[in-house]
């Protein structure tokens, strides 16, 4: 999903930052898309809601856990598609589906990222 940010993400996390993407939700169009963290709990919380972009709501949980072995995160996100009925159809076909791709990305690139710390933690 062309995903890049524009501002806002050059200090540690904190409730009231404002960050700025240009995104591009299908080939072809881009659009900004403007978050805040509205809630900070470091190491184990933060909720970034959307003030202007793609969706007509977006309020996306991030929770993350210590487990054995490593952290793991969870995501709770509540969101609205715009363009009424239209959009409700298009949500199966488009939306969904690209979520979905957009969440595994993240997932495997955070694996990828933590199992090389890992791997250089444990060979210090």
């Amino acid at each position: 999903m062309g995903f890049n940010i524009l501002s806002g993400a050059d200090r540690p996390m904190y409730a009231g930052q404002i960050i700025q993407y240009l995104v591009s939700p299908f080939k072809g169009i881009k659009t900004k898309w403007v978050t805040e963290i509205t809630h900070v709990t470091e190491g184990s919380y933060f909720v970034d809601e959307q003030r202007f972009g793609p969706y007509a709501l977006w309020h996306h949980k991030h929770f993350i856990t210590e487990v054995d072995g490593g952290v793991e995160m969870e995501d709770i996100i509540d969101y609205k598609v715009p363009f009424g009925i239209l959009g409700q159809w298009l949500h199966p076909l488009l939306v969904r589906p690209q979520l979905k791709k957009i969440f595994e990305y993240r997932r495997q690139k955070l694996t990828q990222l933590f199992g090389e710390m890992r791997s250089q933690q444990l060979s210090a």
